[in-house]
This record gives structure tokens, C-alpha cells and sequence, in this order.
């Protein structure tokens, strides 16, 4: 054996072949466990989307994990569903729709359609449930419809004088107002207050009137729907999909007051204050900017919800709905998806227009 402090070439070099091995061997077996770990995450993700506890987490945040892949046969809380007047066939080929648009920004989910044949002209994930902000007003104003007249006194209680977000804002608290006053209030300025006053003159309660609420929802065939209040501002457990809504515009519009209503862009209305009236202008952006022809229909926003508007026109003859969802420029997406149905598909002269500007 040698006794130099230093190897010769030959055990150098053996050296630096066991240093190589273990160092590939090293390699090796790092990449293996990464492999195992990938998979992991990869099996853990999938069974998480596919889970209905995952679904129920969609709901609540807005997310995207609460797709319907088939239209459901009951409601979101379990109630028998009524006949849907929106045919399910028409969402089965997205590419066949007759209106193809790419927009830059596309809102998170929409729906065209033709309001009296049912027939979708164009849409964007038209199943999945979202939060619908103030477009839960079109329930609340359903409701109030069917249970009393124009002319219906309505308490103005310390809960609806409270609420915050839009407001009428000059309820007077304690005292009556006039049922149609408050129904204009709450589709013109969308009004949080004047949604829970008629919610507690329709039902006594807030409470019950979200159970008929849900209860109605399910009687037109609403099945990726559930109320959890009657303004909307409080996005928990309160969440709509396009084609739910486009089933409830058609509702809305078969009641004369609320079609009345939701096309008028100013009103003065009795009111109990100083000067005896109160003026109120519209939020709909296709009221704002005079899109020819329009009717309706309900603008909402909150912060989780986004901008969110269900708008309707007539020209011609022809009814059209258009539902978006979480959008950038919901006025200018619903005009453009109009524009195109009544020029290339129902084949009407373009009419002059008033511009909308960004953002609108």
C-alpha cells in the first residue's frame, strides 16, 4: 500500500466514477419523487373539481367550478323544477350558434336568445353559476307583481331604512309609500331599501319572502339558481346562470307593469316628502345611451359578482334577450350580441346609434 498522502490516477479516477454514479443516482431518484408528488397533485385536483363539495365552494365564491355539465332536475335547494321554457338543446354546440363573436375581454358567462322562440343565438358558458349581484331584483320584482296592486301601501320598517349599498335614499322611516313607487325605485336606481320593503310587505318577512323566492325560482324550471335575499348586495348562497336568467327576463316582460316599467329611462312618482315628488333615472346602459328598440331590462354589480346586465330589444317584431355575466363593458358586449342577431340573423337594415363609450 502506498503511504503517499495522494491518490495515484488509477484511484483518482475510480473516485470520480463512484462520485459520478451517486450523483446520477441522486438525479434519479429526485426525479422519480417529483413524478409521485405531480401525480399526486394532479389525482387531489381532479377529484376536488368532480366533488359536489367543491361545486358548493363555486357557488359561494363565483367560481367556475360550479359548471352544470347537464341541466339539473331539481332546484339548487332541492325543490321539484317546473317546465323550462328555454329548450336544453340549444346549448348542446356552442360553434353552431348562428352569432359568433370573439371579444378581447369576453364576460365570464352570457346568453343570446330570441325571447319568443327560445332559440340561442350565441353563448359563453351559459350553465355556470355565478354570483348575479342586483339582478336579483328581477325575482323580487316578479314577486311583488303577483301579490298586490299598484296602489298598495308599503311600511317603510327600520330594516329596509338601514340597508346599504344603492338606494332609493329618501324612504321615510316609519311612514307608507305607494307599493308602484317603491317597485320603480327598485328597478330604476335599484334600490337595496326598497327591495326589503316589499320583500316584508309581500311576505311579512324577509325570511319567508327568500323561501318564495326560491320556491319560484323552481316553478320555471331555475335550476342552478338560489336566493339568499331580495336586493342581492349580500353575495353568500346568492347565484344565478344565463340561461336561468334568460327564463326569468321572459317572466318579467309577461308582466305588464315590470315591462312597463324596466324600458322607462326618468320618472317622477308620488311620493311622501317635501314637493310631493321623487325623481328616478334608470342604470341601464342601453337606456342611458338610446339603443334603438331597447326594453329592459336589470343591471347588477358587486365587487365579487362584477358588472352583470340582462338587457332585451324589439325591432321589427323581433324579441331578443342577451344575459351577461361578470363583464367589463356589459352594455357594449349586450349592443354588440344584439347588433349582430338583428342584422345576420333576422336580416334587418342596420339604424343609426348613439355611441357608447369604454367601459360602458
Amino acid at each position: 500500500m502506498s503511504t503517499s498522502p495522494f491518490m495515484t490516477p488509477t484511484q483518482s479516477r475510480e473516485r470520480r466514477t463512484r462520485a459520478a454514479a451517486r450523483r446520477r443516482r441522486r438525479r434519479i431518484g429526485a426525479a422519480a419523487a417529483a413524478a409521485v408528488v405531480l401525480l399526486a397533485a394532479g389525482l387531489t385536483m381532479a377529484l376536488a373539481k368532480g366533488s359536489p363539495a367543491s361545486h358548493r365552494r363555486g357557488a359561494r365564491h363565483g367560481g367556475v367550478s360550479a359548471r352544470v355539465s347537464h341541466l339539473p332536475a331539481v332546484s339548487a335547494l332541492g325543490l321539484p323544477l317546473g317546465k323550462r321554457w328555454l329548450p336544453a338543446s340549444g346549448l348542446a354546440d356552442p360553434a353552431a350558434d348562428p352569432v359568433q363573436i370573439a371579444f378581447h375581454h369576453p364576460p365570464r358567462a352570457g346568453l343570446l336568445f330570441n325571447l319568443d322562440t327560445g332559440q340561442v343565438l350565441w353563448q359563453r358558458n351559459p350553465t355556470v353559476r355565478l354570483r348575479i349581484a342586483s339582478l336579483t331584483k328581477m325575482m323580487t320584482a316578479l314577486l311583488t307583481v303577483q301579490a298586490d296592486p299598484p296602489g298598495t301601501p308599503v311600511l317603510i320598517t327600520k330594516l329596509a331604512y338601514d340597508q346599504g349599498g344603492s338606494k332609493v335614499g329618501v324612504l321615510p322611516l316609519g311612514h307608507h309609500v305607494r307599493l308602484e313607487t317603491l317597485l320603480y325605485g327598485l328597478l330604476l336606481p335599484s334600490g337595496n331599501d326598497a327591495a326589503y320593503a316589499l320583500a316584508e310587505r309581500v311576505a311579512g318577512s324577509v325570511h319567508a319572502f327568500v323561501a318564495r323566492m326560491n320556491e319560484e325560482a323552481a316553478q320555471l324550471g331555475m335550476g342552478c339558481t338560489r336566493y339568499s335575499s331580495p336586493s342581492g348586495f349580500y353575495d353568500m348562497h346568492n347565484y344565478s346562470c344565463a340561461i336561468d336568467l334568460a327564463q326569468l327576463a321572459r317572466a318579467d316582460l309577461g308582466q305588464p307593469r315590470i315591462a312597463r316599467i324596466t324600458r322607462t329611462y326618468t320618472a317622477a312618482l308620488p311620493f311622501p316628502i317635501k314637493g310631493g315628488k321623487l325623481f328616478l333615472t334608470n342604470n341601464n346602459p342601453l337606456l342611458i345611451y338610446h339603443y334603438p328598440g331597447v326594453t329592459g331590462l336589470k343591471t347588477g354589480y358587486t365587487v365579487a359578482a362584477g358588472r352583470c346586465l340582462v338587457a332585451t330589444a324589439e325591432r321589427n317584431g323581433v324579441r331578443l334577450g342577451v344575459v351577461v355575466l361578470n363583464s367589463t363593458e356589459p352594455g357594449i358586449q349586450a349592443r354588440k350580441l344584439l347588433d349582430h342577431a338583428f342584422r345576420d340573423v333576422y336580416h334587418q337594415a342596420p339604424v343609426s346609434e348613439q355611441p357608447m363609450p369604454p367601459g360602458a
